[in-house]
């Protein structure tokens, strides 16, 4: 099964946005063919303005063309602000015709392509052939600043094919040379310290067991910029020998969802998740998810978004309890409860069974909530600053007591 795309849908009260279970909404669209603006006037300069943070030299087609380097602004950008970034060329002999300018974000650890930031070179009014020999080209874009240390990684494509990068040090095999990092620093990853009870909770969606009363609360925020959510979800852990509890408790004042079938895509309605990357190699993990209607989703992927295996079965056991009327926009509901146990011998490269004390797995929570049923937002117990909850390097540090 492909995994699906969405673009990021911005609240209208707020700066919140949707970040989907299986879903990559910042790794752009396919290239196409662009719709150019009215013609306007091409901006050039005699030469590149003082002041560059990075500079570079790196030359396309055969030396035709020379990236001399990029501004960016603010230098220490903090996740989520928007950075300003101007870079500047110079035809030497006349360029190639037909090609359009690309603009990657990219994790400068794995090479994860955060952003895609392609758009026609000075919005359209300079295309590459039309560049004047000997004058500096300027493009100004901005772009906002990922949770983890980027990089800008940029060229020329022309249907399938991208202008050659001349120098093999200068890319990577892929003809798109390397531009200034974007650095800040990524705040600071939560931890959860996970008790172990002696006695289980019962499975029935009421968190009135003894063992959720001893379990620290956790309340989400915006899984986008990790302000405070506009309706409370909380959440729980525990553990005993045979495995891990989750408990949610979720503000809800319309409880609703139109899938009844395990699997569905229940990610693009109502629904709390559990990620489990329990190595903590940040490449296999399990994702886990439950619906109002305690419809469930779990899937087992062998590397970031590669490879989502639908067929894996979790095991684990589930329960809804439900404040309110379900799918019923006519009245107003409280919320809904949700317990989960999921059998350790289920999940994908754990270390130990049952985990030793002071072992660590990476772990993220998440809750989608469409207010009005339409207006979608993303939290998260440890926020992303981009819209995937499949941010890997993002996701919490789980502590077994």
């Amino acid at each position: 099964m492909r995994l699906r795309s969405l673009v990021l849908v911005p609240l209208l009260s707020s700066f919140l946005f949707v970040a989907g279970a299986c879903r990559d909404e910042q790794a752009g669209p396919a290239h196409r063919t662009p719709k150019l603006p009215a013609p306007t006037t091409l901006r050039t300069l005699d030469a590149a303005p003082e002041g560059l943070t990075f500079r570079s030299g790196a030359t396309f087609a055969g030396g035709a063309i020379v990236y001399l380097g990029s501004r960016v602004t603010p230098e220490r950008p903090t996740p989520g602000q928007p950075v300003r970034i101007a870079h500047y060329f110079q035809a030497v002999r006349p360029p190639p015709q037909g090609f359009h300018f690309f603009v990657h974000v990219v994790d400068t650890e794995n090479g994860q392509m955060l952003a895609n930031a392609d758009h026609e070179f000075q919005d359209g009014a300079a295309p590459l052939e039309t560049w004047p020999v000997g004058k500096v080209v300027e493009d100004v874009h901005t772009v906002a600043m990922p949770s983890v240390p980027a990089r800008l990684a940029m060229g020329f494509w022309r249907g399938d094919e991208r202008l050659p990068v001349d120098d093999p040090r200068q890319h990577q095999g892929d003809n798109r040379v390397r531009g200034p990092l974007l650095g800040g620093e990524a705040p600071s990853l939560p931890e959860y310290t996970v008790t172990r009870v002696k006695k289980a909770p019962v499975i029935d969606g009421a968190l009135d067991d003894e063992a959720w009363k001893g379990a620290k609360p956790v309340t989400l925020v915006g899984s986008f910029d990790g302000r405070p959510g506009r309706l409370r979800t909380q959440a729980r852990l525990v553990y005993d020998d045979a495995n891990l509890y989750v408990a949610f408790d979720v503000e809800d004042p319309d409880i609703w969802g139109s899938l009844r079938n395990r699997d569905d895509s229940i990610y693009e309605q109502e629904v709390v998740e559990v990620f489990l990357d329990a190595n903590a190699d940040g490449r296999t993990y399990n994702e886990l998810e439950v619906s109002p209607h305690n419809v469930i989703f779990d899937a087992y992927f062998p590397a970031r978004r590669q490879g989502m295996d639908l067929s894996w079965d979790s095991g684990m056991k589930t329960a809804v309890k439900v404040r309110g009327t379900l799918d019923d926009a006519s009245d107003r509901d409280e919320g809904w409860t949700v317990e989960l146990a999921i059998p350790f011998n289920r999940l994908a490269e754990v270390p130990h069974i049952p985990p030793q004390p002071g072992e660590r797995w990476r772990f993220n929570l998440y809750r989608l909530e469409h207010h009005d049923r339409r207006q979608v937002e993303g939290q998260a117990f440890s926020p992303l600053f981009i819209g995937d909850f499949h941010a890997l390097p993002r996701f919490a540090w789980l502590v077994f007591q």
